[in-house]
């Protein structure tokens, strides 16, 4: 894992006795290094996150050297973190933290922080679960659901669960806690009971048959800090059973102070296979200010009240993947084994898409995160929402016929063709149970798509930019949808845009790919390529434009160093290449410790 920040190199110096010594000798300082979210508001005193380098040290080892390391530097170690990432937590001065962050064998140092449940409120009963079955007003007073999901698990990592509760039937237990009162993960707030009955109590909840595993990272009080969280995270990435999902109702409490440490020992969970949904905030502003909120791997979650309106209190943006029920909610109440709570808050809104997440595993339990995302997010009903916040996607959710968002659409991308030009786009699916049966609304005049075969055929007869939703319906019930824009134009061509997100891992190769067909002749000297990608550290990226032909045109090739994301158009002289045919955007990710994904690219021929 390589340094972001270049530290200085330091040598002690020996002091040696002796019997004569003309002057006193200088004692070289100790070499410091940074130590991140050092002036954060709401940091812990003489609390510290000490994450090391993959390289220094084998995970079966990593106890062992946190023993060591807080040794040498004067501290005492708290947790010991191996699943998700290798380092401690530790309790020593500003300046001891300072000396073991410049340690050769650690990657970084960062404050620790106090943490809390996001913010909730007693109101009036539910509406959620009605809600969440159909794509429109008025609610029908039913929920309707063809699997209760038995054969996955849900951690609720939050302030513990109520085991005792009617509503659990015995199907919530304990994971792991990070307090020593005692507890073993049993609610003494009420946040993660409430939270627990919605993802799956048999009342309550969206996932009726769930097994629900309590991570208590908050106390008594709802507070914790970013150490008992990432050790929560740490402890679920090396013992969860898939399928699984995990729902975090919290944040680092402080906007523009996310966490380094959080944000990457999530990363390295959803990478194990395991399913994120965090609640978007409570704070009626950007939800990519806190952490995990910005992880854009989990599946981020909105609110909205029983109007179908965005929830006063609910942040919004571009990190945020859907809206889901949120004001107003009623689940198991902590204190009371037969009793009800109403709250109101993202956190109410995220469980919802987690049970949906986990009704989704259960018919499609060798599905990754990424395809678990995607699937909700296409199943989800688009432009329900109003005042849906500042670039926020206005999709609410939706688990689907039956219950179950089984069945995911594979989005192709914007289609153009040229006026009097020929369409062959054949369309994809999965999950659910095939046969798919295939329908389309929006196709250009004169095309149309085969109901057996997914295939759109046919020749377009009139310009325009038509609105195309394609719908898959499952033989066994559940269906799937995804929407695009077609253009028939002139032989000019349209440009080309993929804004299906693709995840680049550590170490690893990505593709995105747009399609050109019904044009004529070259591209141009002056075609452009329009690429935005999200990832910290820009420098271990080398991105590639990838002709039809294979012939590779290099973008980008790990310059900018620590900066994060590329938003950038490239002009590309391509034109000794044909149009038409499968173009593709190719990302290599060259170095360790920093992740993103392809947000969207453009091409113009």
């Amino acid at each position: 894992m390589r340094q972001r920040t270049l530290r200085t190199l330091g040598v002690a110096a020996i002091a040696v006795a002796g019997t004569v010594l003309a002057l006193p000798q200088a004692v070289a300082a100790q070499p410091e290094g940074p130590i991140v979210a050092e002036s954060a508001p709401n940091a812990v005193q003489d609390s510290f996150i000490v994450v090391l380098k993959d390289s220094a040290v084998a995970r079966s080892e990593v106890s062992g050297r946190a023993d060591d390391l807080a040794a040498r530097y004067g501290g005492k170690k708290g947790f010991t973190y191996k699943a998700a990432f290798k380092g401690f937590s530790a309790t020593m001065s500003k300046q001891q933290a300072k000396r073991l962050a410049a340690d050769p064998s650690v990657a970084y140092v960062e404050q620790d922080r106090t943490v809390q449940v996001l913010a909730d409120q007693l109101n009036p009963p539910s509406w959620g679960l009605d809600r969440v079955d159909q794509a429109d007003l008025p609610l029908d007073s039913r929920y309707s659901y063809s699997t209760g999901a038995s054969n996955v698990t849900a951690y609720v990592i939050d302030t513990g669960i109520n085991y005792d509760h009617a509503d659990f039937g015995g199907r919530a237990t304990f994971g792991f806690d990070a307090f020593t009162d005692g507890r073993n993960g049993k609610d003494c707030q009420g946040h993660g009971t409430h939270v627990a009955g919605t993802v799956g109590g048999s009342t309550y909840g969206v996932a009726k048959q769930v097994k629900l595993k309590a991570v208590r990272v908050l106390n008594c009080s709802g507070g914790g800090s970013v150490s008992t969280e990432a050790a929560g995270v740490d402890w679920v990435t090396g013992n969860a059973v898939l399928p699984a999902v995990a729902n975090m109702s919290l944040y680092t409490g402080v906007a523009n102070e996310p966490s380094r440490v959080l944000d990457d020992a999530v990363r390295a969970s959803i990478a194990r296979g395991i399913t994120y949904v965090v609640a978007a905030g409570n704070f009626n502003d950007d939800s990519c200010k806190y952490s995990p909120q910005r992880v854009t791997e989990t599946i981020n979650v909105m609110a909205t009240a029983r109007t179908d309106a965005r929830a006063s209190f609910s942040s919004y943006g571009t990190c945020s993947d859907l809206f889901a029920p949120g004001q107003d909610i009623v689940s198991a109440s902590y204190s009371n084994n037969t009793g009800s709570a109403t709250m109101s808050g993202t956190s109410m809104a995220s469980p919802h898409v987690a049970g949906a997440a986990a009704l989704y595993l259960a018919d499609n339990p060798a599905k990754t995160p990424a395809e678990v995302q995607a699937a909700i997010i296409a199943q989800a009903t688009p432009n329900k929402v109003t005042n849906p916040g500042a670039n926020s996607a206005n999709r609410l959710l939706r688990t689907g016929t039956g219950g179950v968002p089984g069945v995911s659409v594979t989005n192709p991308g914007n289609q153009s063709t040229a006026l009097g030009g020929t369409a062959n786009l054949t369309l994809s699916a999965s999950g659910g149970t095939a046969p798919y049966t295939w329908s389309a609304t929006g196709l250009p005049t004169g095309l149309s798509i085969g109901s057996s075969s997914g295939v759109v055929s046919g020749t377009a007869t009139v310009a325009g930019t038509y609105n195309v939703t394609v719908t898959a319906t499952a033989a066994a019930g559940g269906s799937g949808s995804t929407s695009f824009t077609w253009t028939v134009g002139s032989a000019t061509c349209a440009p080309q845009t993929n804004g299906t997100d693709v995840a680049i891992r550590d170490n690893t190769t990505v593709t995105s790919t747009v399609v050109f067909s019904g044009c004529t002749g070259t591209a141009s000297a002056s075609s452009s390529v329009e690429v935005h990608i999200k990832h910290t550290y820009k420098g271990d990226l080398v991105v590639d434009l990838v002709a039809p032909d294979g012939s590779v045109y290099n973008l980008h090739n790990r310059a900018g160093g620590s900066a994060d994301n590329i938003d950038q158009t490239y002009a590309v002289n391509l034109s000794s290449e044909t149009r038409n045919g499968t173009w593709t955007l190719r990302v290599r990710d060259a170095a360790t410790a920093d992740v993103g994904s392809i947000d969207t690219w453009t091409l113009t021929l």
